[in-house]
């Protein structure tokens, strides 16, 4: 059976604009219509009425895309999600992009055939380091609400979810300059992803912004499978002078604060960490680790608020995007 996706790979446009076409929408161009209708009738294509008719009902069910189940922030998420959709009668399914690209692509097809009613969504490492979003605005074209939180682009015009990952690094980069710390590092293995970036810009716009900060900035990017443990071990023999770390993913400064205590750092009178992670680590730290609470739990819920809203009052408003405030739990890796 011909599908819409193979019409739109042979004539190089969207699924979005094949289907429009078919259906002789304004927003496509007569002569393109004129070809998908030609190529659709030389090939023989029927549209699949099981889909069309589930597409237009509801299903009272959420799919849900996240990059990595493993990660303890994705996982609070889901947890978050999944019962905010229980209260609101609200089923969820589950896919795991494994930060690829194709998988995600895959996982949006596989349920946007009226499996679901709407998308919740966070975007695999690949599709935001290739900046290649096409797959997901194909679907909002199509009339299914998405709603991303954590990992959103720009070129996405959608309801969102997201912390002030810039503020965050900032507010933490500056408590760490008032405790008096001269030469602060920050620790990433999310450099390449959105939100690593705007917590690393943070962390330099604070160091630039105080005036009495002599030392350089020192941001010490770790790829994804590359060692922890051993980039940390390297950053204390080469900067013997750090009195400062902030670590801007949810390992780091785990690592960091046990590799500070076997070189018999004193924690914090000598050294403050600061890091990302969430309550899940703090059972195996000790002095327990500060850290920016990312509140997991609101921005699932806030999720699917968002997305509910949309799905009841089929509004073609502008998108919403909000930002979940975060707070510095100062604990004792910090004065």
């Amino acid at each position: 059976m011909v599908t819409l996706k193979q019409l739109a790979e042979q004539l190089n446009v969207s699924v979005s604009t094949v289907s429009k076409a078919l259906h002789d929408s304004d927003e496509i161009s007569p002569d393109t219509i004129e070809r998908v209708k030609a190529l659709a009738k030389f090939l023989n294509y029927k549209p699949n009425k099981l889909a069309v008719s589930l597409k237009n009902s509801k299903t009272n069910t959420i799919g849900v895309i996240i990059p990595n189940i493993l990660n303890h922030f994705f996982a609070k998420a889901l947890f978050a999600i999944e019962q905010e959709a229980t209260k609101h009668g609200y089923n969820i399914i589950t896919c795991v992009s494994n930060e690829t690209r194709e998988k995600e692509i895959n996982s949006l097809q596989l349920l946007s055939n009226g499996s679901v009613d709407g998308f919740i969504m966070s975007i695999a490492e690949e599709t935001q380091i290739a900046n290649s979003i096409d797959h997901i605005n194909d679907i909002i074209n199509q009339n299914v609400p998405i709603v991303l939180f954590d990992r959103v682009s720009d070129k996405i015009s959608t309801d969102k979810v997201i912390i002030d990952d810039f503020d965050a690094a900032y507010q933490a980069t500056k408590y760490l300059i008032s405790e008096g710390r001269k030469h602060i590092v920050l620790i990433s293995n999310i450099d390449e992803l959105s939100v690593g970036k705007l917590r690393t810009n943070g962390y330099l716009e604070a160091l630039s912004n105080t005036n009495d900060y002599k030392s350089e900035a020192l941001v010490v990017t770790i790829k994804r499978q590359a060692s922890i443990e051993d980039h940390i071990d390297k950053l204390f023999a080469e900067h013997k002078s750090i009195d400062g770390i902030i670590a801007i993913d949810n390992t780091s400064g785990v690592v960091a604060l046990q590799k500070a205590l076997k070189l018999n750092y004193n924690v914090p009178e000598n050294l403050s960490i600061i890091g990302f992670s969430d309550e899940n680590v703090l059972q195996f730290t000790d002095p327990k680790l500060s850290t920016i609470s990312q509140h997991t739990l609101d921005i699932g819920k806030t999720s699917v608020e968002l997305l509910i809203n949309r799905l009841i009052n089929k509004t073609s408003t502008a998108p919403i995007t909000k930002v979940i405030k975060t707070n510095l739990q100062l604990r004792g890796t910090t004065k």
